[in-house]
Order: structure tokens, then sequence, then C-alpha cells
């Protein structure tokens, strides 16, 4: 049974990304499909994956990270406008019976993501 599953650390402060907003979309035709709007819990990660079980299916996939409300909620001066603001990892699903792992390291200044187990 295939999920998709991400968790996001800030590499600014070395923590887990606690609050941070996320949206998860599909793409459907030539447009993007909100499935879910959620936040991190207090360990970066949410608090069930994304997508499992027959709701992960083969498609393009986009997660959209709030990384510069998440820095201004910490109160970080930010640029105006921030550098990073929203912060979109597309991604496909070929195989939905795999687990896809999407994490995002970040700071106000830089971000990277991999596909994790």
């Amino acid at each position: 049974m295939g999920k998709l599953t991400t968790h996001v650390l800030d590499t600014a402060s070395g923590k887990p990304a606690a609050g941070m907003k996320i949206e998860l979309s599909v793409l459907e035709g030539s447009g993007w499909k909100v499935l879910k709007d959620l936040h991190t819990n207090a360990d970066g990660r949410t608090d069930a994956p994304l997508l499992e079980g027959g709701a992960l299916r083969k498609g393009r996939y986009r997660l959209m990270f709030d990384v510069s409300a998440y820095y201004a909620a910490l109160g970080m001066k930010l640029a105006d406008p921030p550098f990073l603001e929203r912060v979109p990892l597309r991604f496909g699903v070929a195989d939905p019976d795999a687990h896809y792992h999407v994490p995002l390291l970040c700071s106000p200044w830089a971000y990277s993501t991999y596909r994790g187990s």
C-alpha cells in the first residue's frame, strides 16, 4: 500500500519546522487541484500521511510550503518582498504502491529536497 509523506527541517535553527503551512495539489488537465491544506506538527511532520492507499494515484503532484509566513511567525525580520515566499515542489508518482517521502530543508535564503524513505 503506497503513501505520500513529508517533513520540514528548519536549517537556520537546526530544528523541525513546527507550524509550517503546506498545500498539497494534483495536476488535473492544465490546472492544479488542491487536495489538502495542513500544518506541520511539533516534529515538522504531518500527523498522518498526506495520501495513502487508493488515494495515492499515478500522476503529478505539488507541495507548496509557506516558508516566509513560517519565518515571519518566528519573528525573523525578512526582506520585503522575502527572498523565498512559497516554495513549490513538483514531483511525479509513477508507482502508487510505493512510499514517496518528499521532505523540505529550508532557511529564509535556501532550500533543498530529495526523495526519502
